[in-house]
């Protein structure tokens, strides 16, 4: 029986686009569904493919999506932002406290405001003192992070009120969780303005080559300080996330995120060097480490064993994109 003419050309153009992928995009798909076909082999009699993991898996990596947008940003105009573990920690803290003495506006502006307010600082540091990113974000991350520290005196701050965990951690829109709202609202805005404003073709343009950037005409100066305040900014908006969901404020929040977010952009097709960036890319490594995490847990491997996969996973991103530098 011959095919019909509509489902061969369904089939032509699904073909096009695989040929259109590069190497890396096409490694990161093959690698999802590779890993998630192995747990739902696995781990089918623990409850991996269960409803309640798979929300769970989208829920927990829902900060972690939010950091990586910003630093999606970042990396693509040839910086990086290591200091966005403390930001979460910082702005969550701030964000609690500022509830316990007034209105929930009060602490989502704390929150937020901490998180725009660290980012603009390392921007202004590497766009007009012209220190190297990496360098002032390490130094900041320490910085901050005993900040978060001496806050409270290594307290916990609970977070009571049920508008604010609602709307940042437990609440439901139309069923959907919040988490979930948080997550697809963001990425659709990066995406947005990643592929479709004069900011997203800025940002690659600084990324891909500065010199030339500059010469016509973009205010390289600008576009990074604006870069790494986002980054300050989405870490800020985790650290929110963080407490509505776990009703708490900690020091601690975000400490163990550096890693995974880095792991997540990378493995998402983002480029070290610059120039080169995947919003919806970062969406899936997060849900990928997400992923990894969830199921080595149910293996019951521990926390160590979690953390040589993230390392070896950062290792073969980076291979890949040095790969695709070298093409």
């Amino acid at each position: 029986m011959a095919a019909r003419p509509d489902r061969l050309d369904g089939i032509q153009d699904l073909i096009s686009q695989l040929r259109r992928m590069d190497f890396q995009t096409s490694v990161i798909l093959l690698g999802f569904f590779a890993i998630f076909l192995f747990f739902a082999a696995t781990l089918h009699d623990v409850g991996f493919l269960s409803t309640r993991n798979l929300t769970n898996i989208v829920l927990q990596t829902a900060p972690a999506t939010v950091m990586a947008i910003g630093l999606v940003f970042a990396l693509s105009a040839g910086e990086i932002d290591l200091s966005f573990g403390s930001v979460v920690a910082v702005s969550a803290l701030a964000s609690a406290v500022a509830m316990q003495n007034g209105p929930l506006v009060f602490g989502v502006l704390a929150g937020v405001g901490a998180g725009v307010m660290i980012g603009a600082f390392n921007g202004v540091l590497v766009a007009y003192l012209k220190l190297p990113s990496f360098l002032v974000t390490l130094a900041t991350m320490g910085l901050f992070a005993g900040i978060a520290r001496s806050m409270t005196d290594l307290r916990s701050i609970p977070v009571i009120n049920e508008r604010f965990t609602g709307f940042f951690g437990s609440g439901h829109l139309f069923g959907v969780p919040s988490l979930v709202i948080w997550t697809l609202a963001t990425v659709a805005i990066g995406h947005v303005v990643y592929r479709h404003t004069r900011f997203g073709a800025h940002v690659l343009a600084v990324g891909d080559n500065p010199r030339a950037a500059q010469a016509s005409g973009i205010k390289v100066q600008h576009v990074r300080l604006a870069v790494l305040t986002l980054c300050g900014t989405t870490a800020g908006i985790a650290g929110l996330l963080y407490a509505g969901r776990l009703q708490a404020a900690r020091y601690t929040l975000g400490e163990s995120d550096l890693m995974t977010v880095i792991a997540a952009v990378i493995v998402g097709g983002t480029a070290l060097y610059g120039g080169k960036g995947s919003i919806i890319g970062a969406l899936f490594g997060s849900l990928l480490m997400g992923m990894l995490n969830n199921g080595l847990i149910l293996m019951g491997l521990q926390v160590s064993d979690q953390m040589i996969v993230r390392g070896l996973i950062i290792l073969i991103a980076v291979a890949i994109s040095l790969r695709e530098v070298r093409r």
